[in-house]
C-alpha cells in the first residue's frame, strides 16, 4: 500500500481512528524514536522529522529575527486580554512562517505562556510571568494561548505550552527543592493559575517543572494525572523541562536508575523527552527490557503527541487549512511592529505624578538631560532571541525632541586600570582584545566604562573597541563581547574594594584574577592570593556622577533611567539578592535631583525594583519592563503625553524584603504574601497604576441584593472622564467575605475590564460574577465550598485605591464540624506551626517538623462520643512521639503515640489509648523528634 493511501492520511476519518492507524504500522524501535524532543523521521511511512518547542514567550526570535514584544511581566501591566491574544496570533503567524521554511527544526510547539504564580517578587524568572494573581495570569495567559492556537474548527495554528507546572518560584537549588504546598494554597492559587488555559482557552500541551511539591519531583506528582489530564480534561500532550527526567536521578535522587525515572515519568503523563535524543532512545530500551515501561505506555504518549501534529495539518492537504498560508511576509511584517509599540505603550505604569509633573511638553522644552546607564540601551532577556532592531529611551528622546538639545550622560564613570605592583596601566596584546598590564605611562591605558550593576556585578567597558570585556575559556580577560549575554555571564565582573583607589578583580563564578608573571595578562588564579599582583588602581577619568550632575544642571528637565540588566543579579537559576534599586543607581538619582528638582525617573526592570526615597522625593516615576524594540518610542510617547499611561501593576512592590516571609515559604496564607494577605504598607500595591485621564467612578449598582451559591452576581459601574485626555482605565473588581470560619483574602480580584474613555466621555461597565467563584477550599470535606453570609464588592484603579463598594448576601453552605472518626490526611490541617509537607512512601503527603514542639491544628472537631483511641499513619528513622492535645497546643494532654525508630521507607499504623469528652473542640497533634505523619483516626 502506498504511504499516501494509508487511513491516517484519509482526512476524512475520525481523528483518533487516524492516530490508531499511524501507531499501528510503527515498530517498537521507531515509537521509541519518537520519544525525544526531537522525533525521528519515519522515511517509509512518510513522517518527517519534528521538533518540540520552540521559545515564544514575547517572539519567536529563537528561530532568527523576528517581532519582539515586550517582557511578560511587561505583557501583565497591560492588563489587556485582547491585547494578548493579538499577540499570540501574530507569534503564531511567524511561528507558521518558519515552520514552512523548515518544518523540522522549526516546531510549532511554542513553550510559552510562563504561568507560574509569582509569590515572591525575588524568582530571578519574574520578567517571564505574569504576577502574583491567579485571575490575571488566568485571563492573559489564556488569551495568549488562544491567540497561539487560532480559532479554526480543525486546525492549530501553533500550540502553546504552559509552564512550569507546579509551584515554580524559585531559582536557587531549583532541581533538588521542594515546595510545600498545603491543599488550600494548592487549589485556592498555584492551580487556579493553570486551570482557565486548559478549560477556556485549551492549551494544547504542558511542561513540568523542576522541583518537587511535597516530596515528590513534579514530573512525577499525582496532580499532573489526576488533575491536568484528569479533573481538566486537557486532551494534549506533557513535555518534560530540559534536563529534567533524568535530573530526577541526579539531583533529586529520587530513583537509582534511569531507566526507573524514565519508565514512572512517561507511565505519569510525560509524552515527549527533553533530554539528549540518543540517550533517551537508549535509557527507554532499557526500561522496556527490564519490564519497566510497556508498548503501551508509547503508544498512550504517542498518541497525545501525534494528536497534535495531525491537527497542525501535518498529514493533510495544505489547501484545506488556512495556517499554511502564511508564509515570509508574516515576519517582521509592518503590522506586528505596530502591535510591539503598541504593547510597550500599554504596558508603561505611571507611578507617581505629584503636580502633573508629567507629560512633559516638547514644544516649551529647549533642553533636556537624559541620564542613568539604561538611558541609551534596549536590552534582550535570555528568552528574547535575537531583537531585529532596538530602539532606546535616548534615541525615542531625541526623536521626539527634534531640533531641540537632548544632552546624555550614564552616569557611569570612565576609568583607567593600573597595577598595583607595577604601575603599568591595562591594555590590549593584540586583535583579540586581551587584557594585559602593558603601559608605563597610564594615560595610555585603555579606558573603560565602569558600570556598577549592583551587589557584585559591575562590567567594563572598552572605549577603544566598544565591547565588554569578557572571560574567556582559557581564564583570560578579552574586550571581545558585543553584548552582556549568556547562560553564564561571562561579562559579570566583581570589582571588590580594597584600600582607597583600589580594587581586586573577580570573575563571575567568584575566582580571582591575577596578572599573569609571564606576559602580564589579567588571568584566572587557581588559588586565593594576597599578593599586589591580584590589586589594581582604579584612577579616575570620569566621575560618572558628576558629568551626570552638570547635565541635569544644564538642562530644563532630567529624565534619569535606572533599572537592572535582564542577565545579571536575577534570571533563570540567579535569585535576586534583593528588590532594592542598587545603591549606585540610587545614589546617581540623588545627585541628579539635588542639582535639578525638575527630574523624572524611569525604572526599566524586569521585576518590581523598590526604592522609597525616590517615591518620597522624585515628582513623577514611571515603570516599565524591558519592552523589545519599541521601548524607546513608547517611553518617549508617554514622557510627552503622546500617549496617556494605562498600565496596572501586575505584583506588589514592597517596600523592603523584611515585609516579606523567607524565601522558601510557599504558603501565601499564613505568610501574608501578595496583596491578598499582606497586611502591611506596600510602596506600590497591586493593580496600582495612574492616569493623564481624570476618571472619576461615580456610581456602583447591584442587580440582586441575595444571590444563591448556583447563582449569578450582576453590578454595574457608572464611569466618567472629566478631564481634557482621552485615556484607558482598567476597572478592577474585589471581593472580601466578610463571615468566614477561617482565614479568607482581605481581597482578591475576581473581574477587571479595561476600557477608552475619551475626555468627557461617561460609560457603564457591567460585570457578572458566577456565586461559585467565591468558593474556598474546603479541606474538612476536600471540596470546595461556598460559604453562607455576607460579602463585600469594591471596584476601583487599584487593590489599594477602592473608589465604590457594596455588600451582597450569599446563601451558600455552613461548614459542618470535623469528623476525626474518619481517617484524615493530616496535610488537611487548619493551622500549623513548624512543619513542613514531605512525601509519604506509602502515598500522599505526610507533615514533617522542621523542630522540637512542632504542632498541626484541626478546628471546631465535633465528638459525638468522645474519643478512646487514636490511630496514626507514621514514619521516623529516630522514634519520636506525637502528643494529642485539646483547645491548644499546651492545652490538656489526649493521648501519647510513641513512634518507633525505622527507615523513611516504613510507615506505621500506630495506636494509643485516647481520653477525650464529647463536645466540638478543637485538636493539636503535637511532634516531639522528627516524626512523619500522614493520616489520623480518631476512635470511640
Amino acid at each position: 500500500m502506498d504511504a499516501a493511501t494509508y487511513p491516517f492520511r484519509q482526512i476524512e476519518l475520525p481523528l483518533n481512528e487516524r492516530v490508531q492507524d499511524l501507531l499501528s504500522r510503527l515498530t517498537l524501535a521507531e515509537k521509541v524514536s519518537l520519544m525525544p524532543q526531537y522525533q525521528a523521521e519515519i522515511e517509509r511511512l512518510g513522517v518527517g522529522g519534528y521538533k518540540h518547542g520552540t521559545e515564544g514567550a514575547h517572539g519567536i526570535s529563537w528561530l532568527g529575527k523576528a517581532t519582539s514584544y515586550p517582557q511578560p511581566s511587561g505583557l501583565a501591566c497591560t492588563w489587556n486580554p485582547a491585547l494578548l491574544q493579538r499577540i499570540g496570533s501574530a507569534i503564531g503567524d511567524e511561528a507558521r512562517a518558519f515552520y514552512r521554511k523548515n518544518p523540522t527544526v522549526n516546531g510549532l510547539t511554542l513553550w510559552a505562556p510562563t504561568v507560574d504564580m509569582e509569590r515572591d517578587p525575588r524568582w530571578g524568572r519574574t520578567e517571564e510571568a505574569y504576577g502574583e494573581d491567579p485571575e490575571l495570569t488566568g485571563r492573559l495567559s489564556t488569551a495568549l494561548v488562544q491567540g497561539i492556537q487560532g480559532d479554526h474548527p480543525v486546525y492549530l495554528k501553533a500550540v502553546a505550552t504552559l509552564k512550569h507546572f507546579l509551584g515554580n518560584n524559585n531559582e536557587i537549588d531549583r532541581g533538588v527543592a521542594s515546595s510545600s504546598i498545603d491543599p488550600r494554597n494548592m487549589r485556592e492559587y498555584y492551580l487556579e493559575a493553570f486551570k482557565p488555559a486548559f478549560k477556556e482557552g485549551g492549551a494544547q500541551s504542558m511542561m513540568t517543572a523542576y522541583n518537587s511539591v511535597n516530596g515528590v519531583p513534579v514530573i512525577l506528582h499525582p496532580a499532573v494525572m489526576e488533575i491536568v489530564k484528569g479533573e481538566w480534561e486537557m486532551d494534549g500532550f506533557i513535555v518534560s523541562d530540559a534536563g529534567d527526567l533524568f535530573g530526577i536521578v541526579k539531583d533529586h535522587k529520587y530513583y537509582d536508575s534511569f531507566a526507573q525515572s524514565m519508565a514512572e515519568s512517561i507511565k505519569n503523563g510525560i509524552d515527549s523527552v527533553t533530554e539528549e535524543t540518543e540517550e533517551t532512545i537508549k535509557v527507554i530500551h532499557e526500561a522496556l527490557r527490564e519490564g519497566l515501561l510497556t508498548e503501551a505506555d508509547l503508544d498512550r504518549a504517542l498518541a497525545n503527541t501525534f494528536r497534535i501534529r495531525f491537527r497542525l495539518g501535518e498529514f493533510d492537504p495544505e489547501e484545506g487549512n488556512p495556517y499554511t498560508k502564511i508564509d515570509d511576509s508574516a515576519i517582521l511584517s509592518k503590522a506586528h511592529g505596530e502591535l510591539s509599540l503598541e504593547a510597550a505603550k500599554e504596558s508603561i505604569v505611571l507611578l507617581k505624578n505629584d503636580n502633573a509633573a508629567l507629560p512633559l511638553n516638547a514644544a516649551s522644552l529647549s533642553k533636556v538631560a537624559v541620564i542613568g546607564p539604561l538611558g541609551d540601551e534596549a536590552f534582550r532577556d535570555w528568552y528574547s532571541g535575537t531583537l531585529p532592531y532596538a530602539v532606546t529611551p535616548l534615541q525615542g528622546i531625541i526623536k521626539k525632541l527634534a531640533g531641540k538639545q537632548v544632552t546624555f550622560e550614564s552616569g557611569d564613570d570612565r576609568i583607567i586600570l593600573t597595577s598595583a605592583a607595577s604601575g603599568q596601566a591595562v591594555g590590549f596584546t593584540g586583535e583579540d582584545g586581551r587584557l594585559a598590564v602593558l603601559h608605563d605611562q597610564p594615560e595610555r591605558g585603555e579606558m573603560f566604562r565602569h558600570t556598577a550593576w549592583g551587589w557584585t556585578a559591575h562590567t567594563l567597558e572598552s572605549a577603544s573597541r566598544g565591547q565588554y570585556v569578557t572571560l574567556t575559556d582559557a581564564g583570560t580577560l578579552t574586550a571581545s563581547a558585543d553584548e552582556i549575554y549568556g547562560w553564564y555571564v561571562k561579562e559579570s565582573l566583581n570589582l571588590v574594594q580594597e584600600g582607597e583607589g583600589t580594587v581586586s578583580l573577580r570573575t563571575w563564578n567568584d575566582q580571582p584574577l591575577v596578572i599573569s608573571a609571564e606576559d602580564g595578562t589579567l588571568c584566572v588564579s587557581e588559588e586565593e592570593s594576597s599578593s599586589e599582583a591580584r590589586i589594581f588602581h582604579k584612577q579616575l577619568v570620569v566621575n560618572g556622577v558628576e558629568a551626570a550632575v552638570e547635565a541635569a544642571r544644564a538642562a530644563e528637565v532630567a529624565v534619569v533611567f535606572v533599572g537592572n540588566h535582564p542577565l545579571l543579579n536575577g534570571k533563570e537559576e540567579i535569585d535576586r539578592p534583593d528588590i532594592v534599586l542598587p545603591a549606585e543607581q540610587e545614589n546617581l538619582v540623588k545627585a541628579v535631583y539635588a542639582a535639578n528638582p525638575n527630574t523624572v525617573v524611569v525604572i526599566v526592570g524586569s521585576y518590581p525594583i523598590s526604592s522609597t526615597w525616590i517615591d518620597e522625593h522624585i515628582p513623577a516615576v514611571l515603570y516599565t519592563s524591558h519592552s523589545g524594540q519599541e521601548l524607546g518610542h513608547a517611553v518617549a510617547d508617554v514622557l510627552f503625553g503622546d500617549y496617556s499611561p494605562s498600565g496596572k501593576l501586575n505584583m506588589t512592590w514592597y517596600r523592603s524584603v523584611s515585609q516579606l516571609p523567607e524565601f522558601m515559604d510557599y504558603d501565601i496564607i499564613k505568610g501574608k504574601r501578595t496583596y491578598m494577605y499582606f497586611d502591611g504598607e506596600p510602596l506600590y500595591p497591586f493593580g496600582h497604576g495612574l492616569s493623564y485621564a481624570q476618571v472619576n467612578y461615580n456610581k456602583m449598582s447591584l442587580v440582586a441584593e441575595e444571590v444563591q451559591q448556583d447563582g449569578n452576581i450582576s453590578l454595574t459601574v457608572e464611569l466618567e472622564n472629566s478631564g481634557s485626555v482621552d485615556g484607558d482605565e482598567v476597572v478592577q473588581l474585589y471581593v472580601q467575605c466578610l463571615s468566614t470560619r477561617i482565614r479568607r483574602p482581605l481581597k482578591q480580584l475576581k473581574r477587571f475590564d479595561k476600557i477608552r474613555l475619551a475626555a468627557g466621555q461617561k460609560q457603564t461597565v457591567t460585570f457578572t460574577l458566577p456565586a461559585a467563584e467565591l468558593a474556598f477550599w474546603d479541606v474538612s470535606r476536600e471540596q470546595y465550598c461556598v460559604e453562607d453570609g455576607e460579602y463585600q464588592l469594591t471596584v476601583g484603579r487599584s487593590s489599594g485605591d477602592i473608589r465604590l463598594s457594596a455588600t451582597i448576601r450569599v446563601h451558600g453552605e455552613t461548614v459542618p464540624p470535623r469528623d476525626l472518626y474518619a481517617p484524615v490526611k493530616a496535610e488537611n490541617y487548619d493551622d500549623y506551626d513548624s512543619v513542613f509537607l514531605d512525601e509519604c512512601k506509602a502515598g500522599g503527603a505526610a507533615v514533617h517538623p522542621v523542630k522540637e514542639g512542632a504542632w498541626i491544628a484541626f478546628h471546631n472537631v465535633r465528638f459525638a462520643e468522645g474519643a478512646a483511641g487514636v490511630e496514626m499513619l507514621v514514619s521516623s528513622v529516630q522514634g519520636g512521639v506525637v502528643e494529642v492535645r485539646t483547645g491548644s497546643p499546651s492545652g490538656k494532654l489526649a493521648a501519647t503515640l510513641v513512634v518507633p525508630s525505622g527507615s523513611v521507607q516504613q510507615w506505621h499504623g500506630q495506636s494509643a489509648i485516647a481520653d477525650i469528652d464529647a463536645g466540638t473542640t478543637d485538636v493539636y497533634l503535637v511532634l516531639q523528634g522528627e516524626v512523619l505523619l500522614s493520616r489520623v483516626q480518631f476512635t470511640v
